[in-house]
């Protein structure tokens, strides 16, 4: 069995090689000294303040090892032509139209780098399913917590 993918913008594979370049210099390096002042502080104070600098020890690692391991497999999307594409794609931005008149900007992208607040959907989301292949013009519907949610795709590009 192979390991899927991880689809990426440049932006995308940018912020993972810099966010690994932190965790390897900068947090790994205050997380020994968070370690080592725990030691120091002697028995009576030691076991908290050490078993909480070991967790972030221990997320700090399993972090660099996801991180790793999404940039073994990363597949970097091609942003221009899905920009030059009339329908949605993976890295197409789309302005939606929700059924209240609200619009709503998107770029479509792999579910590593996806941040909603950040106007990132992944192709995986609801949404980002229900706007693959569509065109502008095109209602969709989407089923959210809230109930079914109608929207009208403004643009692609």
């Amino acid at each position: 069995m192979t390991a899927q993918p991880v689809l990426l913008t440049k932006a995308g594979l940018k912020r993972l090689e810099d966010e690994l370049l932190e965790l390897r210099t900068v947090k790994r390096a205050e997380v020994a000294l968070s370690i080592r002042e725990a030691q120091e502080l002697g028995m009576a104070q030691v076991d908290g303040q050490y078993e909480e600098a070991k967790n972030q020890q221990a997320f700090l690692e399993g972090r660099i090892i996801e991180i790793e391991s999404m940039l073994e497999r990363a597949q970097i999307i091609d942003e221009e032509a899905a920009h030059g594409s009339k329908e949605v794609r993976v890295g197409s931005s789309v302005t939606l139209r929700t059924s209240d008149g609200k619009r709503r900007e998107y770029q479509v992208v792999g579910p590593a780098e996806a941040s909603p607040g950040e106007g990132r959907i992944s192709h995986e989301s609801p949404v980002g399913r229900a706007l693959l292949g569509k065109k502008r013009g095109d209602k969709v519907q989407v089923t959210a917590p809230a109930g079914l949610v109608a929207m009208t795709i403004v643009s692609v590009s």
